[in-house]
């Protein structure tokens, strides 16, 4: 598409498809600055919305100026909502995007590109970062925007926005829990069947076996799941035990489906998903564990 779009006989059917060709890219960027797919649409109908009210006559560059908007809304919405998280009650984990094994999208995955960026391992250490170094990270790390690009975007100069991405880039690297080494797919696939076996035995020692000594468990509940931990913890017996406690009593199912990209489990009672669980994988063994169950993050999977 050129950089300024020629309006034709019927201006609303050229918006329709301008707008189609834009949208993805979009959801892309909100959903990677954000970590929920519930804003990242909310972002993207508002963009929309101030894009129909500009005109595209108005516009030179179409997706550039999309992608603007959408950023500043984004860094507007992570500005907003620091306080609700930070009173939010135990880990903050990003809303699951998830595909079945048979590639049926369930929720935005086939609106939102998965790549290594949607990684679950990605998104939550991105959570840590403030809205500006996240912003200078994603757009340029992830979307290859400039630095001047940035700097008009965030208010800052391109010197400042190189050492926020760059300070984001750090702090990336240095997390434990930041993405490892590539694990072949067909081990993660195996690994997270094991895992949704063993839950589904109920049993301590089956999920023992597939449980790393030192597996770290993070358990996003928002409060609503009674028991549920408020914070990170550690090793096999003690998060088997967690497991355990929270599925034992109920009739549930446990089914291996691509979470974020990567095999991981979905748990189901009644054709409702009650949890949607993303694993790290180290020598045939699962060393990491982000189990979102609050319902709230998990509405967009039934619609």
């Amino acid at each position: 598409m050129s950089d300024r779009t020629e309006m034709n006989e019927d201006p609303a059917a050229t918006l329709d498809v301008v707008w189609r060709t834009h949208r993805r890219r979009m959801l892309d960027v909100a959903y990677r600055m954000l970590g929920s797919v519930t804003d990242a649409e909310d972002i993207v109908g508002e963009a929309y919305a101030r894009l129909v009210s500009t005109g595209l006559d108005e516009i030179d560059d179409v997706e550039g100026w999309l992608v603007s908007v959408t950023s500043r809304l984004c860094i507007d919405r992570l500005r907003s909502s620091e306080q609700r998280r930070r009173a939010y009650v135990g880990p903050w984990l990003p809303e699951p995007i998830i595909t079945t094994p048979d590639a049926t999208a369930i929720d935005p995955a086939e609106r939102v590109t998965l790549d290594d960026s949607v990684r679950m391992a990605l998104l939550v250490v991105l959570e840590q970062l403030s809205p500006a170094e996240r912003t200078s990270f994603v757009l340029h790390d992830l979307f290859a925007l400039t630095f001047e690009e940035i700097g008009d975007i965030v208010g800052r100069s391109p010197a400042a926005c190189r050492q926020l991405a760059s300070r984001a880039r750090r702090r990336i690297q240095a997390d434990p829990e930041a993405p490892r080494a590539a694990v072949d797919r067909g081990e993660l696939e195996e690994v997270a069947r094991r895992f949704a076996d063993a839950c589904a035995a109920g049993m301590i020692e089956p999920l023992l076996e597939v449980l790393d000594p030192n597996v770290v468990g993070d358990f996003d509940s928002g409060g609503n799941v009674p028991g549920a931990p408020l914070h990170p913890i550690t090793g096999a017996d003690r998060v088997a035990r967690v497991l355990i406690h929270a599925f034992g009593p109920l009739d549930l199912s446990f089914s291996v489906a691509d979470v974020n990209g990567d095999p991981g489990v979905i748990v189901g009672s009644d054709n409702r998903i009650v949890s949607v669980i993303a694993i790290g994988v180290h020598d045939g063994r699962i060393d990491l564990i982000h189990a979102v169950g609050n319902p709230e993050k998990l509405r967009h999977l039934a619609r």
